[in-house]
């Protein structure tokens, strides 16, 4: 069965950040991932991994400032050394809650500027080589133009196309169930072609980004395909609960217990 991570950006939005972790527990996760922990000093994050028996599935590189409407820096040749002083940061981040993947953000750009996309190029192959010397794997994921108009990665051919021209070991897809079926369709196509380069899943329903089963995707048919596609990874939970994150997990009872 998949690995399912909470993502504490979006999931137990009723109680504060820090106590997130412990529901996500409670609840029956036994890993987590979230947008950003730079709020929060490294040791508390890695206290509540810890505290809670929880796996840190997945966070994002700094992508600027995201509280202004920025989404990356990778696109913008002019913040390279803000992107390579980012990296530095995630990495204590990293080192302290166990992390073995990390989101870089493209940043919005238009997809067609030659200039954002050589600028694109060299930030993730620069990226990938600094993740690759601490031993952990960069993931790219294409976000649709409807959730953040504007975004450079838009595409998941593009996606595809960079990871296996780059060909760094540790540079890998994010595969988003969600994006996928809004940017393209015929995600479970996409997911048998692209499996090999796929090392981060996240799903949500379409078109409310709820909970799964509540939407047009047949959300159980993908799970199952995972297992049949020999996928190990983790699937994160990047949904926004309908109401009341607990009340709307019934969909997860069907996945606990079930053996591997």
């Amino acid at each position: 069965m998949p690995r399912f991570a909470a993502n504490l950006s979006l999931m137990f939005n009723e109680v504060p950040f820090l106590d997130r972790f412990e529901a996500a527990a409670r609840a029956g996760f036994d890993a987590v991932e979230f947008l950003f922990p730079y709020e929060h000093p490294p040791e508390a994050i890695a206290e509540r991994l810890r505290a809670n028996g929880l796996t840190q599935a997945l966070f994002n590189l700094p992508p600027g400032d995201f509280a202004k409407g920025e989404r990356g820096l990778a696109a913008f040749p002019e913040r390279l050394d803000e992107l390579k002083a980012g990296v530095d940061t995630a990495l204590r981040y990293a080192e302290a809650t166990g992390v073995a993947r990390l989101h870089l953000m493209a940043g919005l750009a238009p997809h067609d500027d030659a200039k954002a996309a050589e600028a694109y190029r060299r930030a993730v192959a620069w990226t990938a080589e600094r993740l690759g010397g601490a031993g952990l794997d960069l993931v790219l994921e294409p976000i649709n133009t409807r959730n953040m108009p504007g975004y450079f990665l838009n595409d998941f051919g593009r996606a595809a196309d960079l990871i296996r021209a780059l060909a760094l070991p540790n540079l890998k897809l994010q595969f988003d169930l969600y994006h996928c079926q809004i940017l393209h369709g015929d995600v479970t196509m996409r997911l048998r072609a692209l499996m090999p380069i796929i090392g981060h899943v996240q799903t949500a329903s379409v078109p409310e980004r709820h909970e799964p089963g509540t939407g047009e995707m047949n959300d159980a048919f993908l799970f199952d395909e995972l297992d049949r596609l020999g996928y190990a990874g983790f699937v994160g939970c990047e949904y926004i609960p309908a109401a009341d994150t607990v009340a709307g997990l019934g969909w997860l009872a069907a996945y606990q217990g079930r053996a591997r």
